[in-house]
Parts: C-alpha cells; structure tokens; sequence
C-alpha cells in the first residue's frame, strides 16, 4: 500500500507516523508514505500558494497550480489513477466501512486543504473522493489525513503484530469491543473475570462476544440496527434488558 500526502506541512507527517506501529510497518516496507510540499511546486518565486477569492468574504484559496503539479509530480508515468481523496468538510464521514473500502487499493493520494479550501477547479479534475473525519472544521487536511493513513494501514496484512487482529476491535464487525484486562488479576480489589481464568477457550470467545453486545447496546445502541444480529444474539440482547430493568 502506497499513501502520497500533497500537503503545506509535510513535517507534520513524519513527526506522528514515522513512529510506533506505522512507522515500523514502513521500515519493514508493508507500507508506504509520501509527503510532497505543494509550496515546492507553485509558479511564482515567493512560492505563494494563496490568492484571494472571487467570490469575496473573508480567508485566502489554494490556486490550483500548485496542487495540480504536485499531484502530476506523483501520477505522472503511472499506467493506473491513484485513488486521489480532497480531505474535506463536505465528504463523507470516515467510518471502518470506508476504512474497509480504501484498504482494497494500492495507492492513495490525499490532498490536503487549508486556508478557505482549494479552487474547485482543479478538485473537479483530480479528485475521486471527499473525506471527512466529521461534522466540524479543523485549520488544515493534515490530521484528517493522518487518520485515513493510520486507520486504512492497520489493515494491511502483517502491519499489526497479531494477525487479523483488528477484527475484534470496534467497528470492524458493527459492534464495539468487549472490556480487556491485564495482570494484575486483582487490582483495588478488583478482580479480573473469572471466565478469563478458566482456560475455555469457546467460553471465552462466547464472552467475548456477549460483552461486544453489551457494550454496543449500552454505548451506541444505534450500531445494533445496521449489525448483523444472529438469532441468538437478539434473544441474548432480550434477556439482558429484562435484567437489568428489574434491577
């Protein structure tokens, strides 16, 4: 997997995923990362790449050459488009669906945006997709798009130390995670669940599963409607309610 980052700020980039689990899944070559500086690549010596709108108001716009010739610095003499992502306010919300979805390509380029955004032109010409990471405004595309590499990377075979590992973890499966323990066994007088100590490994597992449940349905219980509930699941879920309204 290949990310390529147009961004003001490549700096930033190296400093958060040149560490930890991305930074080693780089060393190891299961990924790669690219940060372009679309000040390198602007037409004009103050290497501006700000003007002001046409349409009036407030802030500056990205002008398109700057944006354009970086990303032909990265497309250019390919035999295929990567997928090119705008991180945008406007796109649509990340969640592991599309994290899912993105971790079936290749090569992804993400543009970062800044100031009022970037002269639509050039976005109607090399943009596939629009990416938000949610309903809210940052100064800048770059902690959006450290979210997309991070996330998507996690899903690459052997970046994570346990394989397949992330598919327990919350929202891969529709559900949130079930709770995690570690040693101490007692900790404040609190002592780990004894089905964790018994040595059943399909007891486990069940547990597992009926905590995911529990968790989903008292965290998120929106979560239920689009997962995929078993026959087993729903009476589980049933039964749980009835207990805990009679307590």
């Amino acid at each position: 997997m290949r990310f390529d980052v147009l961004t003001l700020f490549p700096a930033m980039f190296e400093a958060v995923l040149g560490d930890s689990m991305i930074g080693r899944a780089r060393e190891k070559g299961l990924i790669e990362a690219h940060f372009t500086d679309m000040r390198d690549f602007t037409e004009n010596k103050h290497r501006q790449v700000d003007d002001y709108p046409y349409s009036g108001g407030g802030g500056m716009l990205i002008t398109p050459a700057p944006v354009y010739n970086a990303y032909m610095s990265v497309a250019e003499g390919l035999n295929y488009k990567p997928l090119t992502i705008y991180m945008s306010p406007q796109g649509r919300v990340l969640d592991q669906e599309l994290v899912k979805e993105l971790a079936n390509y290749n090569h992804i380029v993400l543009i970062c945006g800044h100031y009022e955004g970037i002269d639509q032109r050039v976005l109607d010409e090399i943009v596939d997709m629009e990416i938000s990471v949610g309903d809210f405004v940052l100064t800048g595309g770059e902690l959006p798009a450290m979210a997309v590499i991070d996330s998507v990377s996690r899903l690459i075979p052997g970046v994570l130390g346990a394989e397949d590992g992330f598919k327990n973890e919350s929202h891969y499966n529709g559900l949130l995670e079930y709770p995690q323990y570690t040693r101490p066994a007692v900790w404040h007088g609190k002592p780990i669940p004894d089905i964790l100590l018994s040595g059943h490994h399909a007891k486990i597992e069940q547990w597992k599963h009926e905590q995911s449940l529990i968790a989903t349905l008292k965290k998120r219980p929106d979560m239920l409607e689009k997962a995929e509930l078993s026959d087993d699941d729903i009476k589980f879920l049933n039964e749980y309610k009835k207990q805990t309204e009679n307590q």
